[in-house]
């Protein structure tokens, strides 16, 4: 839900266009692997962001939620200035000058992503599953990628059987569910970091 693939889609095929279906798979393999990166990145040192700069979990939540609430509000109702798209598609001959922006990011990995892998990264570090917790979302977010790539290195003939209306359809969907997930995250961190002020009274008083 946070990544999307449908709704890059036609962002995909608009800026290779006129590119042959060599250039688009190696387009979307690249910016799988820079998105992919990206979000190992914020996995891995999320927690360690959060000491550098002194932000606690709590306000990770809130904003993460926000942001995820805004996206989702994008994606049920889309304007026509939501994307930071070149107009005129890719500058250069093989098409690769979008693989990292706009394709990996913020396309597929914009602030909601972000916001999201250093949430989980804060919540698995104060867990107690240790490695395996981090092996499991490493082979998800690895799942996530792979079937992102078949999503773009398949676009056009997916564009072609669910046509603009069903991709907008299954994207006004998408966004319904993100902006549920912000507004869940929002609110459990309001309730964290009153707890933890001690405003509100914690489940086990």
């Amino acid at each position: 839900a946070i990544i999307n693939p449908l709704e890059a889609i036609p962002v995909f095929l608009n800026l290779l266009e006129g590119k042959s279906a060599d250039v688009h798979r190696r387009v979307a393999r690249k910016s799988c692997l820079y998105a992919l990166g990206l979000m190992l990145f914020f996995l891995l040192f999320g927690t360690l962001l959060l000491h550098v700069f002194g932000v606690s979990l709590s306000m990770i939540r809130v904003v993460g939620g926000i942001i995820l609430t805004r996206i989702g509000f994008q994606l049920f109702n889309p304007s026509l200035s939501g994307n930071l798209v070149p107009a005129n598609g890719s500058g250069s001959a093989d098409g690769t000058g979008i693989a990292f922006i706009p394709m990996a990011m913020p396309i597929m990995f914009g602030p909601g992503g972000i916001a999201t892998l250093i949430g989980m990264a804060a919540t698995m570090h104060l867990s107690r599953g240790g490695l395996e917790t981090y092996a499991a979302s490493i082979l998800a977010i690895v799942a996530t990628m792979a079937a992102t790539y078949l999503s773009l290195a398949s676009a056009a003939p997916i564009l072609k059987k669910m046509g603009p209306k069903g991709i907008d359809a299954a994207t006004r969907i998408t966004g319904f569910f993100v902006s549920a997930m912000g507004m869940g995250l929002f609110f459990n961190g309001i309730v964290e970091f009153l707890q933890s002020s001690g405003i509100m009274a914690g489940p086990g008083a």
